[in-house]
């Protein structure tokens, strides 16, 4: 199973992600560690990124699920993930793009890959504080607006389990061990 934990910027994906791959063992790939450098510098200066800026990131993160799946291991992924294009093109890759393109045509994510969104949701005010009190990070507090903007939440037909953030750290990851412990005792359906 492949798990993308996605929300805004500080919505604490990467700390359930660190919590999630202690407890399971599971490999966590931050998302933040796979942005080209030209991104890291833009956001630093304040300036929103682009789709255009996203692509790169999002096909390399594609890349890493898909090895991911193919080696049949079980893993974290780190990304906001904002809009319903981008999950596609972390599910499937320039496939995504080409459907996109299209104008009858959109690949749908699909409910049986054993990939779901963790969506971290939440009030922005509560967010926007988090990030003026985290240190060290090049994401500036400024930019949570342009990210609430170009949010599209997941759909359910997107394989997604909602976290609203009012709730502790250990009690998301508690509501994503019963998800998977559900998921492994749960007979596939053919």
């Amino acid at each position: 199973m492949i798990y993308i934990i996605m929300g805004v910027s500080g919505c604490g994906k990467s700390t359930l992600g660190a919590v999630l791959s202690e407890k399971l063992g599971w490999p966590l790939y931050e998302g933040d560690d796979y942005h080209p450098q030209e991104n890291i510098e833009k956001m630093a200066r304040g300036e929103a990124l682009t789709d255009q800026d996203r692509l790169p990131w999002l096909l390399k993160l594609h890349e890493i699920i898909q090895r991911e799946r193919s080696s049949g291991s079980d893993a974290l992924v780190v990304c906001s993930a904002l809009k319903r294009l981008y999950r596609q093109i972390l599910l499937n890759g320039s496939k995504a793009l080409a459907a996109s393109s299209s104008q009858d045509q959109e690949i749908q994510p699909s409910t049986s890959t054993g990939v779901f969104f963790l969506f971290l949701h939440g009030d922005y005010d509560l967010i926007y504080q988090r990030m003026v009190a985290r240190r060290g990070h090049y994401m500036k507090a400024d930019l949570l607006r342009s990210q609430f903007d170009a949010l599209e939440p997941p759909l359910d037909d997107e394989n997604v389990l909602s976290l609203d953030i009012s709730r502790s750290i250990t009690d998301m990851a508690m509501v994503v061990e019963k998800h998977i412990n559900r998921l492994k005792t749960t007979p596939a359906v053919f």
